[in-house]
């Protein structure tokens, strides 16, 4: 195993700078995997956030009171001048976005059956404003139903039945088939970012090998030993696999490790052999770039290079949902995207079913098709290589 242990050597002397890539990517990871999954998650349960509007009542019953009441649990009430032009300015400056006026003797109108309406002005098209529209609709439909079916019903217990029937809500919470909320945020967005940091250790490490085997002095000497050229293609394919699979393994422990409570799902499974699928693609662009470089000085470049381009425009960094359809397209002959696409389809999975796997399964397919062909053309240039 004389390659082999040659192979172990060259990589235990770029472990320093492989290290400070693995380190300094798997910590950027962490804080920019959990800072972005806990605004996901922020954001992923709805909360009301209360509008600015303006109530106006031209007159003072319980009916009308009840009604401000209901909506001080949606709105702030911000007190403006009942003037035109201060109106129009709130507007205008977005100090308000609804302003709602009571006019005169609406209650009473409205206690009889008549059809009574509230006069309005809003900024157009504002998402909030519609919100408010629902609440007072729904409070008027409800008090206009107590008033059909029960005849001479006072004001007041009007609003008392409002208030009981307004104060029920139904709380809403995603789980999953076996009860447990569905919460795999962060480990989408590390498997994501592993995307940059493995990569980067993978061209680092084996294209370190692959020049270092490529010396015309050793490739002289190693012609001339008494191992076969098999048994030495054997050891040094050997030496990268196993240099490979330690490092999708040390990442992918760190990541359960910081993450255990949520690692005990099939999502996390799905999730690591989609990353061993990367892996060996990993694999095979740098088995490719490694055949392809010259000088070890350049390795560095090339691999910031690389690993930068596919992670920008696969989704790595800038969700894909960001990026535009002309850059996606160009994506889509890249590794990286169906990696991402492939992580981002698993964290929505709830039940593991074959129609639920086929687009994962698909995504990992397309990788190892990535794979067979970068490890085609690396075999053509290495070829081309020993005859120079």
């Amino acid at each position: 195993m004389q390659v082999f242990k040659l192979c172990l050597k060259i990589l235990k002397k770029k472990i320093p700078s492989m290290l400070i890539y693995l380190v300094i990517f798997l910590v950027v990871s962490l804080i920019i995997s959990h800072s972005t999954s806990a605004e996901q998650q922020k954001h992923s349960i709805f909360s009301q956030k209360k509008t600015n509007i303006t109530f106006i009542s031209e007159e003072k019953t319980p009916l009308i009171d009840g009604l401000r009441q209901e909506l001080g649990k949606i709105a702030n009430f911000v007190s403006l001048p009942d003037e035109k032009e201060a109106l129009s300015d709130a507007l205008f400056f977005r100090w308000v976005t609804y302003i709602v006026r009571v006019p005169k003797g609406f209650t009473e109108s409205f206690m009889k059956g008549e059809n009574a309406r509230l006069e309005k002005i809003t900024v157009p098209n504002s998402i909030s404003n519609t919100y408010v529209d629902l609440c007072i609709d729904k409070y008027f439909n409800i008090a206009r139903l107590y008033v059909q079916q029960l005849k001479d019903i006072s004001q007041e217990s009007l609003v008392k039945h409002l208030e009981a029937d307004l104060s029920i809500y139904s709380t809403v919470e995603l789980k999953t088939k076996n009860g447990k909320p569905a919460n795999h945020a962060y480990a989408n967005y590390y498997f994501n970012y592993l995307a940059y940091s493995l990569l980067a250790v993978l061209i680092l490490g084996i294209s370190a090998i692959i020049l270092t085997f490529y010396n015309n002095d050793l490739r002289k000497r190693n012609a001339c030993s008494p191992l076969s050229a098999n048994n030495i293609n054997l050891q040094f394919i050997l030496a990268i696999l196993v240099f490979s699979v330690s490092a999708w393994i040390i990442m992918v422990i760190f990541c359960l490790a910081v993450n255990i409570n949520n690692s005990l799902n099939l999502n996390t499974f799905y999730f690591i052999i989609n990353s061993f699928v990367f892996t060996i693609c990993g694999t095979s662009i740098s088995y490719l770039i490694g055949n392809l470089v010259k000088s070890p000085g350049a390795v560095p470049a090339v691999s910031n290079v690389v690993t930068l381009g596919l992670c920008f425009i696969s989704g790595v960094f800038v969700p894909a949902e960001l990026l535009g359809s002309s850059v996606l397209k160009i994506a889509s002959f890249a590794p990286t995207y169906w990696f991402v696409k492939a992580n981002d389809q698993i964290a929505g999975l709830t039940e593991f079913n074959f129609h639920n796997i086929k687009p994962v399964l698909s995504a990992m397919i397309i990788q190892l098709c990535f794979s067979l062909a970068f490890f085609t053309v690396a075999l053509v240039i290495n070829k081309k290589r020993r005859f120079e």
